[in-house]
């Protein structure tokens, strides 16, 4: 998600980084303990406008809310008929439920929308910038160091791995279900695991030749203003018009 231009410039990206992810933090618990459909769309609906505002490119965007929604597919082929409850139909042995159709449009609902609010308020931002406002939130340095590496570092072990693959190839290999292509398999990831470690030994004692001493910097510098004030509260009044819309609902028995 960091690594691709996913968003043209836009007003979001200008918003501080620390408030974005603050902000897509707490409007995504408050979507993920939800539990009234009409709640949900409203929350759906201020996720997508969100990811409007954040002025997506629709065809890379499209393919990861599809890859999403791959999951929700298979969650409505099972629970409706899974899940006891009042029945709605029956189609043959199977009986779908309301409590089933209905967790099922729930959870459909919720991770759309979760998805949507990520996508347009983190996925905005660089790989760097996350863990510089991560790190200024106080998470975990720890933490903050392993997401970082790992943003870094992952295209370097694919690529590695695809090295090892195509030389597997060449030398005959062709994949199956047999005992062989499983240890030839093993021998691989084995083999990346070895390199993994070694590229990480040179990386850390570069670091250190360059003066690394556990701490985290960056050069970018943020600067909450009026304009990253306001959007914070423009988006915690939505919370709290969502979860109003959850406590006076109709409850659902």
């Amino acid at each position: 998600m960091f690594d691709q231009r996913l968003f043209q410039p836009s007003f979001l990206q200008e918003v501080d980084a620390r408030v974005r992810l603050g902000c897509a933090v707490g409007l995504c618990l408050c979507l993920s303990l939800l539990g009234d459909v009409y709640a949900c769309l409203v929350g759906l609906a201020v996720s997508a406008l969100l990811l409007l505002l954040a002025r997506p490119c629709w065809q890379p965007l499209l393919c990861r809310l599809a890859a999403i929604n791959v999951f929700v597919v298979f969650l409505w082929c099972v629970t409706p008929w899974s899940v006891p409850g009042e029945e709605l139909m029956r189609l043959g042995w199977l009986t779908i439920s309301v409590q089933g159709v209905r967790l099922s449009l729930l959870v459909s609902l919720k991770a759309n929308a979760i998805a949507a609010v990520f996508l347009a308020l983190v996925g905005t931002m660089t790989a760097p910038e996350l863990g510089h406002a991560l790190e200024r939130l106080h998470c975990p340095t720890k933490l903050v160091f392993l997401f970082l590496f790992t943003a870094r570092y992952v295209h370097v072990l694919g690529q590695e791995w695809r090295v090892l693959f195509t030389a597997a190839k060449l030398r005959g290999f062709r994949p199956g279900t047999n005992a062989a292509t499983y240890r030839t398999l093993a021998s691989l990831l084995g083999l990346l695991l070895v390199r993994s470690h070694e590229r990480a030994q040179r990386v850390h004692e570069a670091m250190l030749l360059r003066g690394f001493d556990g701490s985290f910097r960056s050069v970018t510098v943020f600067h909450a203003g009026p304009r990253d004030l306001g959007f914070a509260l423009l988006l915690l009044l939505c919370a709290v018009g969502i979860v109003t819309l959850e406590l006076c609902g109709v409850p659902y028995v």
